[in-house]
């Protein structure tokens, strides 16, 4: 009998493995077939606004979900104290990691050149327009920020497995509290309405700062300042500029996870009162 599970568990196991590999290039794939879909796009600002939404919520979410399954399986694995596979599992999950930042920045390269192309007589490279921008993107932020959260999740999913509670390598125990409940979200409230991220009606980012406002209130803002208005956020130094504060595809994306993350750790715990049950005890 266990020679014949042993194999079966292989096999299973196998299969999960070539799954994940299967997920991160199929999304690879994906990603370059739709940027070079986006060479032949006339950038007029609505036309390019819905199919920045279509195509790039389309990858956000194939990207995000994938991800859930690797972690699934790499969680799977490590109860099998399959070491050597859970880290060839983390090295596929960083490889579509980078996919999803390479689809962030295309989707915020999108959005720059749609607000800010202007049609002249001359044939227009949208390719050399988009590597531009999307250079540009790199240089001002040396990854999305959430990439290497989702990198921790990925593997405080994996250690808790074993260690459940305990602090992973190279952290404290307070940390385990702050990062658990530690929101996607780059700030949790509008600085000038003061409106939570995840009630805002119309939530718009900038490109540069990546910090996240009511769309009315941000407009107002920009038009009551003169000059180069600087982000309402506190101590943040970048100017704001009306054409590059944008509701992004992953935008939404992230305050939905968040207001999922908010629904989770809100639910209070239910504990019931003895007390009333021990006094009609007594009286009996």
């Amino acid at each position: 009998m266990a020679s014949t599970s042993a194999p079966r568990s292989d096999a299973g196991t196998s299969r999960m493995k070539s799954a994940a590999y299967t997920l991160c290039g199929d999304n690879q794939t994906l990603l370059a077939v739709n940027t070079r879909s986006f060479l032949f796009v006339d950038f007029s600002k609505s036309f390019n606004r819905t199919l920045n939404d279509c195509l790039i919520d389309f990858l956000f979410k194939d990207i995000r979900k994938a991800m859930g399954t690797m972690k699934e399986i790499g969680i799977s694995l490590e109860k099998q104290n399959k070491t050597q596979m859970v880290k060839e599992l983390e090295t596929e999950f960083m490889e579509l990691l980078k996919a999803y930042e390479d689809c962030a920045n295309l989707s915020t390269a999108i959005d720059s050149v749609g607000n800010t192309y202007r049609p002249s007589e001359q044939p227009t490279d949208f390719k050399k327009l988009l590597d531009n921008e999307m250079a540009k993107t790199k240089r001002r932020s040396s990854s999305v920020p959430q990439v290497n959260q989702l990198l921790r999740q990925f593997r405080e999913a994996i250690w808790n497995v074993h260690n459940s509670g305990q602090p992973m390598p190279g952290e404290e125990q307070e940390d385990i509290i702050v990062t658990s409940t530690q929101s996607i979200l780059l700030n949790n409230t509008c600085p000038l309405s003061g409106k939570p991220v995840t009630e805002l009606s119309e939530p718009v980012r900038s490109i540069d700062c990546r910090h996240i406002y009511e769309q009315a209130a941000i407009v107002q803002y920009i038009k009551s300042k003169h000059g180069q208005p600087k982000c309402p956020v506190a101590a943040c130094p970048k100017i704001i500029i009306a054409n590059r504060v944008v509701c992004d595809p992953l935008l939404r994306i992230e305050i939905e996870e968040s207001r999922a993350m908010d629904q989770q750790t809100s639910r209070p715990e239910v504990i019931e009162d003895f007390t009333q049950y021990s006094e009609n005890e007594d009286s009996d």
